[in-house]
């Protein structure tokens, strides 16, 4: 239970971080195109979790060789998660609207208990589905249902990449994470996007999409690479070390929580009774998620 608490701890923070980085990446993305800051993230990011996992090997003088299979993992991991899934949360918002890619991307939560169940044996259990049920139906409470799908058909494919994709990486970082710390996870898997983002990032900056002279940009895409990025990655995945990838995954819907709040107190956006109802609803799909007990009836599948 302990460690469930701490990981729940580990994952909200994650989700919080990222609900909070939209106010910033609002003003930074006027002067950088996206896939462009995407680029710039991860290479700071690279930079400082390269540092750390320096750092904790000549501490501990432990330097771990990795297989040629643990390799290809973290390129699984870095190629499927953080290139592919944040590519086409740009293209798919991009191609349709904030609201539809908030509906679309909420269904994350979805498919990772669906591919928790087959790559990684996690039982469907009662609770954990009607913590999803509760969670979603806060979700869909608090920012409604898009009524114009068919407008933004090119979008919503996209976006529905983009919430596998994401859930794919979840799995496959609790499944690295039975044999690799996670802070090489994190250090990896995104040193490999920053290779895959690359090419974008030649092509935005000969294009001059990317605009650095002004001090309050460069702290912008400091905060994204160093907390939003290097912090939140790894907060998400040591979380997802110690607690069931199906549960993990319903912090997720801290993201919009965090995100309309900050619009609050920042911007002086007006809140809904619906939010409010929709945020408890959340909460209590997560507490149902996180503080699962492990009695035997209850962990009987399906």
């Amino acid at each position: 239970m302990k460690s469930s608490i701490i990981g729940a701890i580990y994952l909200a923070l994650a989700a919080a971080i990222w609900g909070g980085m939209y106010v910033v990446s609002k003003y930074v993305l006027q002067f950088i195109a996206p896939l462009a800051l995407v680029w710039l993230r991860y290479l700071l990011a690279s930079l400082l979790l390269f540092a750390l996992l320096w750092l904790q090997q000549r501490r501990t003088h432990h330097h771990l060789k990795l297989s040629k299979r643990q390799w290809l993992m973290l390129l699984w991991i870095g190629f499927i998660g953080y290139f592919v899934s944040i590519a086409c949360q740009f293209i798919g918002t991009k191609l349709s609207d904030a609201h539809t890619g908030a509906m679309i991307t909420s269904a994350t939560p979805a498919f990772v208990v669906v591919f928790a169940r087959f790559v990684l044996k996690e039982a469907f259990t009662w609770r954990k589905i009607m913590s999803l049920i509760v969670a979603t139906s806060g979700v869909v409470l608090t920012i409604g249902l898009p009524n114009q799908f068919g407008d933004y058909f090119w979008g919503c494919i996209a976006l529905v990449i983009a919430a596998i994709t994401w859930a794919l990486l979840s799995v496959y970082v609790k499944k690295a994470a039975d044999e690799l710390p996670a802070l090489l996870i994190t250090t990896y898997a995104i040193f490999f996007a920053l290779i895959f983002t690359t090419p974008f990032m030649v092509h935005d900056w000969s294009t001059g999409t990317v605009h650095l002279a002004d001090g309050r940009v460069i702290a912008g895409v400091l905060y994204l690479g160093i907390v939003a990025t290097a912090g939140a990655f790894f907060l998400w995945n040591k979380g997802l070390t110690m607690i069931d990838a199906g549960a993990g995954s319903l912090f997720l819907f801290f993201q919009p929580i965090v995100g309309t709040l900050l619009g609050w107190l920042i911007l002086g956006e007006k809140l809904s009774f619906n939010f409010v109802a929709g945020s408890i609803l959340i909460l209590v799909g997560v507490a149902l998620a996180t503080f699962e007990r492990k009695a035997k009836s209850e962990l009987q599948e399906l």
